[in-house]
């Protein structure tokens, strides 16, 4: 099935306070997210991530890489640590502040900023490779998040998005929640915000792929790379599978030109 891609409305909850809503969440959640990242960054984890990443990343060093909705740092501390030139970017501050500390912890230089994913303050094609892990189902406009992130992307750069399909999920279900992370009245919130987001609405990584592809890049996809990277047996996952896009921008100047 193909989709459509047209100019959404502008009918969700006024946008900012949607923003803000998903600003708090994330903030309350900071503490006990960096807690986990951190363990994660410390054991088996982090190292299969790192192997993940490496294999799909151009083999020049240092690459320029931005890691949007760095959260509490783990992709922009494993980066920075392989000799990357890292910049993490957050809408909620109270992570960005996790992020700095944790980079200090781990004896990593990443840079951290506060910045909404849908309007990067970057010039265009800035960066070698994009990553991003579970953030694309939490944001408001997607579709503008993705344009954006092709923006700010040199041509022939990678763009690598992980993420789960939580569209009709209800995280107050335990199989849909990493058990002890999240109280009841947090787990409430999220839901009542995933419910209002256009992007819940989607069929995912499908929707993902088919916006990419339209944005002139040439996508691969995994569909449960959980078995590949959540093998510390101390660290809670839910049971919704994470699935990998990869994706490589073309030049769609040349494609006009033939």
């Amino acid at each position: 099935m193909k989709y459509a891609f047209k100019e959404p409305e502008k009918n969700f909850d006024s946008g900012e306070l949607i923003e803000r809503r998903i600003e708090n969440y994330w903030n309350k959640r900071s503490p006990e997210f960096s807690r986990v990242r951190k363990i994660e960054l410390g054991g088996v984890n982090g190292e299969a991530w790192l192997d993940l990443l490496t294999k799909h990343l151009p083999a020049e060093k240092p690459l320029k890489i931005l890691d949007v909705g760095t959260g509490a740092g783990f992709f922009s501390i494993l980066l920075a640590k392989c000799g990357h030139d890292v910049t993490g970017t957050d809408i909620s501050p109270k992570m960005i502040r996790e992020a700095k500390k944790n980079s200090l912890e781990f004896g990593c230089r990443a840079e951290f900023k506060l910045m909404n994913a849908q309007e990067l303050d970057f010039a265009d094609e800035t960066f070698d490779a994009v990553v991003s892990r579970n953030l694309t189902w939490t944001l408001p406009d997607a579709m503008q998040a993705y344009r954006e992130w092709s923006r700010v992307l040199k041509i022939g750069g990678i763009l690598m998005n992980f993420d789960s399909d939580y569209g009709d999920k209800n995280f107050l279900n335990e199989q849909t929640c990493a058990k002890g992370e999240v109280d009841f009245e947090m787990l409430e919130e999220c839901n009542s915000i995933k419910n209002e987001l256009r992007i819940s609405k989607h069929s995912r990584p499908q929707w993902d792929i088919e916006l990419l592809t339209s944005l002139n890049f040439e996508v691969n996809c995994d569909y449960d790379i959980s078995p590949l990277v959540h093998k510390d047996t101390g660290v809670e996952y839910d049971s919704v599978p994470l699935f990998a896009i990869y994706a490589k921008k073309f030049d769609d100047r040349k494609i006009f030109s033939l």
